[in-house]
């Protein structure tokens, strides 16, 4: 046990005071981290909240004007079917793993799409579902999502890394349970879908507040 005079001798001092000047330098740059990693989650959606998007009908109505009114003559195609599996989850279900996308497929009309949005992917209501192909699924959602959403389910149901995704990549969606396989074979930004012809197109703004759209063209695979 140190005594009274170990406990307050110069050099014993002197220790201190260096232990606690680093310990006030890693608190330092802890709070600097934790200010970098804040701005790296939060700061497109405090932006994007801030210059009025997150605004009923902001920036909201221009992802739905995407595929609003537009006509697309159906293919006389012969659909494919998968086998119906019991163990799948009951709800529409789209998962991209290479991104961490793990979210279900909500419905609604283009005039209520923005309730859709609020809770992740929303499936256009013009276009077809997985088990008619005559017709593209088209599948749109946020990319930098809402300020409720937490850091997980900002990941979980938001495009934001849909840029990440590479052709040759697949796309899986549970439709009334069953499994559809798609695979990304071409990509596109701007302000119009440029290829029908896909089975499935999903679409993300580029920018915060942007008419440009980032674009993911995907075929059916038969598994």
């Amino acid at each position: 046990m140190l005594d009274y005079y170990t406990y307050y001798t110069p050099t014993y001092s002197i220790r201190q005071a260096a232990i606690s000047k680093r310990f006030i330098k890693y608190a330092k740059i802890f709070a600097v981290l934790g200010l970098l990693s804040l701005a790296v989650f939060y700061g497109p959606s405090v932006y994007y909240w801030a210059t009025g998007g997150f605004r009923e009908g902001a920036n909201s109505n221009s992802i739905a004007e995407t595929v609003n009114g537009i006509n697309i003559e159906a293919k006389e195609k012969e659909s494919y079917i998968p086998p119906f599996d019991s163990t799948l989850p009951v709800e529409n279900h789209i998962k991209i793993a290479s991104i961490g996308l793990d979210s279900d497929i909500h419905e609604a009309t283009f005039e209520n799409h923005e309730e859709a949005l609020k809770l992740g992917v929303w499936r256009a209501p013009d276009f077809n579902t997985p088990s008619d192909q005559s017709r593209p699924t088209i599948l749109a959602a946020h990319r930098f999502g809402y300020l409720a959403w937490s850091n997980l389910y900002r990941r979980h149901n938001s495009f934001f890394n849909l840029p990440k995704v590479n052709e040759g990549e697949t796309i899986e969606i549970v439709w009334r349970q069953r499994k559809y396989v798609y695979s990304v074979y071409a990509e596109s930004m701007g302000e119009k879908i440029e290829d029908y012809s896909a089975d499935l197109i999903l679409y993300t703004c580029n920018d915060l507040n942007s008419d440009v759209r980032i674009i993911k063209y995907a075929k059916l695979l038969s598994v």
